[in-house]
């Protein structure tokens, strides 16, 4: 999808090296309730490209598009708790810790936690002050 409107609820992009045109990561949006203006981002970098910045920059850009442009609420993200890395991107964009879930997912056959991190526009707005900020009421700043 290539916008969040009033036919899709989700946005999927792929982070690309301007340079070499090579893919590098899946970065994602999804609007889980307009109702509520309540989000998620996802973000999946390449091994070879992890460490460089490239997750923090696109979820970044995510954070932006769901407060600025599609009027979101609060955007949670969430990431295998023995995911250090995707952990530090999560706080360094400011989002909180908000739940670690005991044993939630099976992978590779293994039982493994999960942790839940989450931010709010009016954070976001004070960790960006520079940003213009869309209506926040229900239904506004939406794109449809």
């Amino acid at each position: 999808m290539t916008a969040i409107d009033g036919e899709s609820d989700s946005l999927r992009l792929a982070g690309v090296l301007p340079a070499s045109g090579e893919v590098i990561g899946d970065f994602s949006l999804w609007r889980h309730s307009a109702e509520h203006a309540l989000g998620e981002i996802g973000y999946v970098t390449h091994p070879d490209h992890q460490g460089h910045g490239y997750a923090t920059e696109a979820a970044a850009e995510l954070l932006r598009l769901g407060f600025e442009v599609v009027g979101l609420h609060r955007i949670m993200a969430n990431a295998d708790a023995r995911n250090r890395a995707s952990i530090r991107v999560m706080e360094h964009l400011g989002m909180r810790r908000e739940a670690h879930l005991r044993e939630n997912e099976l992978i590779r056959g293994e039982w493994t936690d999960g942790v839940i991190y989450a931010i709010l526009d009016r954070e976001w707005r004070a960790l960006h002050p520079d940003r213009d900020a869309p209506g926040h009421g229900p239904g506004q700043g939406t794109n449809g």
